[in-house]
C-alpha cells in the first residue's frame, strides 16, 4: 500500500477553542475532512489567553517544549500544547510562549487596538511550528496555511528549510480570507524575520510590512493559494495573476472538504 500522503495545517483559528467565525470553522471542518479522505494530518494554532486549558483539556508536550525561537536578538521559550477533538479523532498542537500568546485576546486589544508586537508573534508563530514538525520528524506533502499570522510559513519552508529532509518536496498553499488588518506592522519587521540564509532581497516585499503585502510575500513563496472569501482585496488578486499561481478559487462551507481535497491530489500528482 502507498505511503499515505501527508498534510500540515497551520491555524490562526480552530473552533471550539475559539470564538466561531468562517475561518475558525474551516480550522476545524477542514483536517478532518482531509484525514477522512486518507491522508495524515498535523494541526497547528496559537495557544491564545482566551483559550480556557481546562475545559478543553490542554497538556503541554515535554519532549516537544523546551525549544528557544530567537526573535529581534530575544530567547523565547517554545512551549508546545495538545488537545483532543474526541469526535474528529483529531489532535490539536497549540504554540505556546509566555510574552507572546497569554493576553487575554487574539491580535487585538478590548480596545480594539491591533497589538503592537504582531510582527513578533508572526515571526514566533510561523518559526515555532515549523521547528516543532522537525522535532517530531515528520515530512509533510503539503503545508496549507490558514491566515495571515503564519504569512511566513512560505517563505520560511522555502527559503531557509530548502534543504532540510523534512521540507525538502513540501508544497506549499497559502489560504487568504479577508480578515485583513489596516495598521502596518512594527517597520522593523523585515530585520526581524530575517533568519538562517534569508536575505534583505527575499524581504523586499515587505520593506512597508502592509496586510497586503505580507500576503504577497505569503504568495510569491508558495505554490498555491486558496481564495477564502469572494471579497479578497483587489490588489492582493492582481499580485496572483502576476504570479501566475495556481488558485483554488472560493468554494462554499459544504463543498470544502471535497475541493481541497482535488485541489491537494492535482498539486502532488
Amino acid at each position: 500500500m502507498a505511503n499515505k500522503k501527508k498534510v500540515l495545517f497551520v491555524m490562526q483559528e480552530i473552533t471550539p477553542y475559539v470564538p466561531e467565525t468562517f475561518m475558525s470553522k474551516v480550522g476545524r471542518i477542514l483536517p478532518q475532512g482531509i484525514q477522512e479522505k486518507g491522508k495524515e494530518i498535523r494541526v497547528f494554532m496559537p495557544r491564545y489567553g482566551i483559550i480556557k486549558e481546562r475545559r478543553h483539556q490542554l497538556h503541554e508536550v515535554i519532549r516537544l517544549s523546551g525549544m528557544n525561537v530567537i526573535v529581534n536578538d530575544t530567547d523565547h521559550s517554545l512551549i508546545i500544547k495538545v488537545a483532543s477533538i474526541p469526535s474528529a479523532r483529531m489532535q490539536i498542537y497549540f504554540i505556546d510562549n509566555e510574552d507572546y500568546f497569554h493576553r487575554k485576546a487574539m491580535v487585538k486589544d478590548e480596545n480594539g487596538n491591533f497589538f503592537k508586537d504582531n510582527d513578533e508573534r508572526i515571526i514566533f508563530f510561523s518559526r515555532g511550528v515549523l521547528e516543532t514538525v522537525k522535532k517530531l520528524r515528520w515530512e509533510p506533502d503539503i503545508v496549507n496555511v490558514h491566515g495571515w499570522l503564519g504569512a511566513l510559513v512560505p517563505l520560511y519552508v522555502k527559503k531557509a528549510y530548502q534543504e532540510d529532509p523534512i521540507y525538502k518536496h513540501s508544497k506549499v498553499v497559502y489560504t487568504i480570507y479577508d480578515n485583513g488588518f489596516d495598521e502596518p506592522l512594527n517597520k522593523q519587521f523585515k530585520s526581524k524575520a530575517k533568519f538562517d540564509i534569508i536575505t534583505d532581497k527575499d524581504l523586499d516585499l515587505v520593506k512597508n510590512p502592509t496586510y497586503q503585502n505580507l500576503t504577497k510575500l505569503a504568495i510569491k513563496y508558495s505554490d498555491a493559494v486558496v481564495l477564502a472569501s469572494e471579497n479578497i482585496d483587489p490588489e492582493i488578486l492582481e499580485f496572483i495573476e502576476k504570479q501566475k499561481k495556481t488558485v483554488l478559487p472560493f468554494v462554499p462551507e459544504e463543498k470544502i472538504v471535497e475541493k481541497y481535497s482535488e485541489f491537494f491530489d492535482n498539486l502532488l500528482a
